[in-house]
């Protein structure tokens, strides 16, 4: 039970952001937009080097000094295949008018949500991963600390949530319809969850490897996304105060339950 509910607190975190559509009567402002996605940009950063890379090298220590190499494969792969989705899945960014990956006809809401579905699928595979390790029985994940790492996505993605509902309340989508596409942009979270366990399963050596691989996925959404995003507008200086907040309150959690 504790594992079905640390899988889904993500996707709960989403839901709750998008709700906020129906309690907030303009868009969010850019300086809490700034501190929003600089506080998630700190949180996966965090969350990528406490709670899967070095687990990930932990768990290769019988390499020896070859202990780093399927982390940085893993990491490098992750990179990889989150710049190939950039590329090839057509997709708006928030702020933009151009769209990114292969032309296509879909709608702007359309690729607004499949932005930010390419944004919440690292970090689905990332707590599939750690609970993975944690039902194979490696010790160096433990219960508390996958629940940490689901935790602490799940804080940082109620702001996501409001993020994509929010603005398109603004440009005339109705409170219902803008709700249903900032929690739907979050159901990616739970199936890649789903899909990392079913991996580690069946291949369990991969584990190390398949840490790292979310964590390379997430450190492209942070380099590629979230930091210039921030970074946007007047007093940008407000986004690097939010990764701070982020980045310290995911070392707060994963040291206090892990």
């Amino acid at each position: 039970m504790n594992i079905v509910i640390g899988l889904l607190l993500p996707f709960i975190g989403t839901t709750a952001g998008a709700a906020c559509v129906f309690f907030m009567k303009d868009q969010i402002k850019p300086k809490i937009q700034n501190l929003l996605l600089g506080f998630a940009a700190g949180v996966m950063v965090a969350a990528s080097v406490w709670s899967l890379l070095i687990p990930a090298m932990d768990m290769s220590e019988h390499m020896g000094k070859m202990a780093f190499l399927p982390a940085v494969i893993g990491f490098l792969l992750g990179i990889g295949f989150l710049l190939l989705m950039d590329q090839v899945v057509p997709h708006l960014h928030l702020g933009s008018k151009e769209p990114e990956g292969l032309k296509s006809h879909l709608k702007k809401t359309t690729m607004l949500m499949l932005a930010v579905t390419i944004h919440n699928f690292p970090e689905g595979a990332a707590t599939g991963a750690v609970f993975a390790g944690v039902m194979t029985g490696h010790g160096e994940i433990t219960l508390a600390g996958a629940i940490a790492l689901s935790l602490g996505i799940a804080i940082q993605n109620f702001p996501e949530g409001a993020i994509i509902s929010m603005p398109l309340k603004s440009e005339g989508v109705g409170k219902g319809k803008a709700f249903l596409a900032g929690a739907m942009s979050g159901i990616v979270e739970p199936i890649s969850a789903v899909t990392a366990i079913m991996l580690a399963s069946v291949v369990d050596p991969i584990l190390p490897g398949l840490l790292a691989f979310a964590a390379g996925a997430m450190i492209y959404v942070v380099v590629e996304e979230l930091i210039p995003e921030a970074s946007q507008g007047e007093h940008s200086n407000i986004g690097t105060i939010g990764f701070a907040v982020g980045f310290a309150l995911m070392m707060v959690l994963d040291v206090a339950l892990g």
